[in-house]
């Protein structure tokens, strides 16, 4: 028991860590050394389970005076209207009006299970705000539901901030002040624990009165309404008065929802483009279900678990290790990213002999992502807080709050220099993606003008950033798991010198595949077997070498182990993912080419970008929403997620149809292409064996490289999905 209290803290750092980009923090117990918890100290705890009973039994033969409440001060008008309310409530509830009895009925007690790690009773929400009595033509008493936390842990003498959380009812009229006053003195007769102070957060505080929506949240509503009123008119100008599709106006083709049903809809027969990687697709949507999965396992891990303890033994699985993991579906997204700025580049530049438009290249990018990144912010920081009713809603939404003051980070995409507060905070993955996009024509024009001796250049940079990770970490001591406390996840996963060996991995591996497009080559089977064990051993080594270090936690992970672990993932995943891409391009990719490059694939691969940036809503909607404690399980969180990817998947497709694929297609409208247009299909050029060449733009209008390089992230684990 001990052995595993103490470890729950690292163990789940290292899950929200490896899962995402959220600053999440985790249950931190340590037991001094043979402490036994004593029979009369649980039976002293066990005394708060007739909280509401004795808090009714203490203040309906009290008075005013007798509290002794107001020795320190002149009571003023909220003190008067709180003891009031309070007064009425009493002697209703002695006389056995049904309101009073509601009110008290809804709080919760000491939850079952708190050598199980439940801290939480959330009593009955909906009966606690719903409660509405009328005392006077101008006044009412309402329900208002908070939480009391009390130090359980320091009354153990356990070294731990951890508390106990109970829902309690008062009237709205009341403070937290207030209540701190009246539970302190319940809470001190029953279990002696001396403190009117910080018993009730306000945070956690709600009323069934919500605050009228201001300006901003106005104009989100607004904006929405209008793309949503353009692409219905759009879409019944198309339907009723445009007979020939061919001769539809740009404009309407642009916001019409039929048209760009089609065009997303649209599958591609494989092998029909010579210029396409079809397992690309595969890749990309299997690394978006990877990120959504482990964001979905980081939020539900610290949500209100009845088996909190559970997780101890979950981590030790090895499927949990595909969930601590799942940062490197962050890399996969890293390597597309690079491969395919290289590839559809070095071709335009070859067609137009050196040059590159970067000031557009660069305007194009910025319009392709920001426009739907800025109205996510601003559902994020308005609307999403005002979609869940519940105990719990208030403690999620940390983009709310942070959003107000560092938005223009965001949007400048350099959040993940700029400020710890990050508005979004899945949206770092696009700030480390954007910036390698703009430091990325020095290495196309190094790639056109020195080929292979800048490719090599390349490959020195990559060995150079991973030696210096490694001696960030050596020197710093920082670890990937945060078990120093420290600021290792920023230092090591945001910042984009230390996570641009995946981005440049790929860059190499598009040059190779620029340079050899068109070529075949012939392997033999013991070749081939090679390459897939050799690869199936790296994803095998990033994903369960530390397998042991969990099982057996008593072994403490070394900082060198640590460092090692760390910086040669960073590029010896990248690595592996280029075998799987050149064995499906060479025809050696047997069935796992059959499944990446199903043409299945495509639409989701058009929708991936939406997807990244709207999976987190659904989640944290959905994991804010509850009102009673759930179950953490395996089973549990694969039904939770098939529920948020259904409804992502639906709002991704919906603000595709009515906002992103309307304004890329205007940008295509208003802007000149990036790229010449493709030569005709008779140009002489060799054509490559199955499935070679770049990826081709799936998107209505041209961009470079695919301007949906996916984003991940999600999720976000610096060993952590920190996510």
């Amino acid at each position: 028991m001990q052995k595993m209290v103490k470890t729950i803290g690292t163990l789940l750092c290292l899950l929200c860590g490896l899962i995402t980009t959220m600053n999440a923090t985790g249950i931190n117990l340590e037991l001094p050394q043979n402490y036994q918890i004593e029979r009369v100290d649980y039976q002293q705890i066990r005394k708060l389970q007739s909280l509401s009973l004795e808090f009714t039994q203490y203040f309906q033969n009290r008075t005013v005076k007798d509290l002794d409440i107001f020795n320190t001060r002149v009571p003023n008008k909220d003190d008067l209207q709180c003891m009031a309310d309070m007064g009425r409530w009493m002697n209703d509830l002695t006389s056995g009006r049904l309101w009073s009895m509601k009110m008290i009925d809804s709080w919760g007690s000491i939850p079952s299970g708190i050598f199980y790690l439940n801290f939480l009773d959330m009593g009955n929400y909906g009966e606690c705000i719903k409660i509405s009595k009328e005392v006077s033509s101008g006044h009412s008493i309402k329900g208002k539901y908070c939480f009391t936390e009390i130090p359980i842990m320091q009354m153990l003498g356990i070294p731990s901030d951890k508390k106990l959380r109970i829902g309690i009812c008062f009237p709205s009229s009341c403070s937290p002040g207030h209540m701190d006053i009246f539970l302190g003195k319940v809470i001190q007769q029953l279990i002696g624990l001396n403190s009117t102070t910080g018993l009730v957060n306000e945070k956690t505080c709600r009323t069934k009165e919500r605050e009228p929506l201001d300006g901003i949240a106005i104009l989100t509503i607004v904006l929405l309404s209008i793309f949503a009123a353009l692409a219905l008119l759009a879409t019944l100008y198309d339907y009723f008065l445009c007979s020939d599709q061919v001769q539809m106006p740009a404009l309407i083709r642009v916001f019409s929802i039929r048209a760009t049903s089609r065009s997303l809809f649209r599958i591609t027969p494989p092998k029909s483009n010579p210029n396409v990687i079809e397992c690309l697709h595969g890749i990309r949507c299997l690394s978006l279900i990877w990120v959504i999965f482990g964001h979905e396992y980081m939020l539900n891990a610290k949500g209100p678990n009845v088996n909190g303890l559970g997780f101890i033994y979950w981590a030790e699985k090895p499927f949990a290790q595909l969930i601590i993991h799942a940062f490197f579906s962050v890399d996969s997204f890293f390597l597309l990213s690079g491969l395919l700025v290289v590839m559809v580049a070095l071709r335009a530049m070859e067609k137009t002999k050196g040059k590159l438009n970067v000031p557009l290249m660069y305007l194009h990018r910025y319009l392709r992502l920001t426009p739907l990144l800025a109205m996510a912010i601003l559902v994020y920081m308005k609307l999403m807080p005002r979609m869940v009713d519940a105990p719990l809603a208030n403690e999620g939404f940390g983009d709310s709050e942070k959003c107000k003051s560092t938005w223009f980070w965001t949007l400048l995409y350099v959040q993940n220099y700029a400020t710890k507060e990050i508005c979004l905070d899945h949206s770092w993955y696009l700030s480390v993606d954007m910036q390698m996009y703009i430091l990325s024509p020095i290495l196309l024009f190094a790639l056109y003008k020195w080929g292979k001796k800048a490719a090599i250049g390349t490959v020195v940079l990559i060995v150079l950033l991973t030696v210096w990770l490694f001696t960030v970490m050596m020197v710093g001591k920082h670890s990937v798991f945060m078990k120093n406390e420290d600021n290792s996840q920023t230092l090591l996963y945001f910042y984009t010198h230390l996570h641009a060996t995946p981005w440049l991995v790929g860059a190499v591996f598009g040059y190779f595949l620029h340079v050899n497009r068109g070529k075949c080559f012939k392997l033999n089977r013991l070749m081939v077997w090679c390459g897939w064990l050799i690869a199936l051993a790296i994803f095998s080594a990033c994903l369960f070498s530390l397998l042991p270090y969990v099982k057996w936690i008593g072994r403490d992970l070394s900082t060198l182990s640590d460092s090692l672990y760390y910086s040669l993932t960073r590029i010896g995943w990248p690595i592996g993912l280029c075998w799987v891409i050149f064995a499906c391009m060479q025809g050696y990719g047997g069935m796992a080419n059959s499944f990446l490059s199903s043409p299945l694939w495509q639409p989701l691969s058009k929708l991936s970008y939406s997807a990244y940036i709207w999976h987190m809503f659904m989640e944290e909607i959905n994991a804010r929403r509850y009102q009673s404690n759930t179950y953490f399980s395996d089973y549990e969180m694969m039904l939770k997620f098939w529920e948020d990817f259904g409804f992502t998947i639906l709002i991704s497709y919906l603000t595709y149809i009515i906002f992103e694929a309307p304004l890329g297609g205007l940008e295509g409208l208003l802007l000149p292409a990036r790229r010449p247009s493709p030569k005709p299909a008779n140009d002489a050029q060799p054509k490559p064996r199955e499935g070679s060449g770049s990826v081709s733009n799936n998107q209505p209008q041209p961009q470079l490289a695919n301007d949906v390089e996916a984003a991940p992230e999600a999720s976000s684990t610096a060993p952590a999905l920190s996510t």
